[in-house]
Parts: C-alpha cells; sequence; structure tokens
C-alpha cells in the first residue's frame, strides 16, 4: 500500500465515520462547515465532494466527533510511518490518552502538581494548565545497551559516561518513552479553539527537560481565514496540517473567492499549511 491509498482510506474512515450533513432552516452543509457562513458552507461542499462522500444525515456529537478525529488521524500516522521506518528507526508509540508527565522531557511535571495541588498559593501564581494531554502523542522508547552495541562495542556500564542521556535505557529502572511529537487535532477552528492549542504548545516549549518535541497541529476547517489564526506566525506550532489541502484547494478555486484564495496562498507559500499527507515526513525530519 503507498501513501496515496493510505490518504484515500484516511478519507474513506473520516467520511463514514464523523462527516454528517446537517440541516438547519432549508440549509444543508456539512458538520465541518459553518452554517452561518456562506463561503464556508460552499467549500466544505467542495471537500466532501472530492472525498466521493456518502451522504449521513445520522447525528452525532461534537465531543464523539473530536475524538474520532484524534483516532482516525493517530491511526493514519502509525499506518503511514510503517512504512517510513528505514527512515525513522526506533520503537514507536503512538496514544491519544497520555499526558506529557509520562515522557522523558516532562516527568519532573508529576512532582510538581502534587506540590500545586497541595499549596493553594502555588496553585495561584502558576496554575493547573502546565500538564498538557495533547490530542496525539509519538513516543520513542529508549533503546538498549545492546541494540547501541549491535555492530560493535560502542557503551559500557563500565566506562561510566553517557549515563545521564534518556535515550539509553540502561540509564534508567524504569526509563521513560522521549516525547517524539505532540500534535493538536482541531476539527473546526472558531471561538478560541486555536488559541488553545498555541497555549499547549508553549507549555510544551517551556516546561521541557530536554529536546522540544514536535508540536503540529491538523485541522478540517474549510476557511483559511480561520486557519489563519493558528497558522500565522512562528515560534509555537512546526505547522498546522489541513486534512484534504489540495481539495481544499480546489474547492475555493471552484468558488472563486479570492479573499480566501489569496489567504490559502499566504499561508502554503508561507510553509505554515500543509497536507495531511506532509505530517509523515516532517515528523521523521
Amino acid at each position: 500500500m503507498n501513501l496515496a491509498a493510505l490518504r484515500k482510506q484516511y478519507h474513506t474512515q473520516l467520511c463514514e465515520k464523523i462527516i454528517r450533513l446537517s440541516k438547519e432552516g432549508g440549509i444543508e452543509y456539512p458538520n465541518f462547515a459553518d452554517r452561518d457562513n456562506v463561503s464556508s458552507r460552499t467549500i466544505a461542499w467542495g471537500i466532501v465532494r472530492r472525498m466521493d462522500y456518502t451522504a449521513n444525515y445520522q447525528a452525532i456529537s461534537g465531543q464523539t466527533v473530536g475524538k474520532l478525529f484524534e483516532t482516525l488521524t493517530k491511526d493514519f500516522l502509525a499506518a503511514t510511518l510503517v512504512f517510513l521506518q528505514h527512515l525513522h528507526p526506533g520503537q514507536w508509540y503512538y496514544s491519544t490518552e497520555e499526558p506529557i508527565s509520562a515522557f522523558a522531557q516532562y516527568e519532573h511535571l508529576t512532582n510538581f502538581s502534587r506540590l500545586v495541588e497541595q499549596n493553594n498559593d502555588l496553585a495561584t501564581v502558576l496554575g493547573r494548565d502546565y500538564i498538557v494531554q495533547p490530542d496525539i502523542v509519538i513516543g520513542r522508547r529508549p533503546v538498549s545497551d545492546a541494540d547501541i552495541n549491535r555492530e560493535q562495542i560502542f557503551v559500557s556500564h563500565e566506562d561510566g559516561i553517557a549515563q545521564l542521556t534518556p535515550l539509553r535505557e540502561n540509564n534508567a529502572e524504569h526509563a521513560p518513552y522521549i516525547l517524539h511529537a505532540s500534535i493538536s487535532c482541531k476539527w473546526t477552528l472558531r471561538s478560541d479553539r486555536g488559541q488553545n492549542a498555541r497555549l499547549e504548545a508553549l507549555n510544551l516549549i517551556r516546561n521541557r527537560k530536554g529536546h522540544t518535541p514536535h508540536i503540529a497541529a491538523v485541522t478540517a476547517e474549510p476557511l483559511p481565514t480561520r486557519i489563519a489564526s493558528l497558522a500565522l506566525g512562528t515560534g509555537d506550532l512546526d505547522c498546522v496540517y489541513h486534512f484534504a489541502l489540495p481539495e481544499l484547494q480546489a474547492a475555493i478555486i471552484e468558488t472563486g473567492n479570492v479573499d480566501q484564495m489569496d489567504m490559502l496562498t499566504t499561508l502554503v507559500d508561507g510553509k505554515r499549511l500543509r497536507d495531511i499527507s506532509d505530517l509523515p515526513f516532517d515528523l521523521i525530519a
């Protein structure tokens, strides 16, 4: 199976399990569009037509949509990265359930959290939102000395060196996984959803002890002007990824919406927006 087939499979799963048609006041639209915005509805329709969508009016809650979007995106990444294993060596862990404190760069936050919970003054000053639970995490398992020494004896415990790196499994009794990537999934970008992703990213950057993981966001938002609220600027997110960027581009061209096309061009040419198929490669770069 190649990348195009895996991407198609991802879209098929989204169409079958998440995308629904809503009908209110005679207006029919896909559930990642804004009912009150004509451009949003028109672009969303253009995307689903290009994904061979079969109409489904069965109700689905926003919370269910969010969790399924996370799970299906995680599964897509895990499936694609299997084929890139030769470029991405190691044992990898994918989850939608783990807080960052489970990983090597952030395990110190567990004890810090206990202190804050026991001291209201600290809680008032520091808050309680520094332990992020990303929508998707990718962790790397530390490697054993046997793996390191596969070609030749390169390290040994007796040397007394390289004993602090978390990548070496022998350095800890219970070596935690290393956080390789944190990915935020936003089905749509309305209200403050984009800013929540930025806050999570900044917490990951500021609270780490070790290297910064890849920090990305995936969205199905049809309006580039709304995607810009998350994608524009640098310093927090690596990049934003659209679940169907070529389909989005074609849909906007079809509408003739110059403002949305201009913003989309700015985001893509400015290297702030890419397709979901680009994400696996960026995660191993």
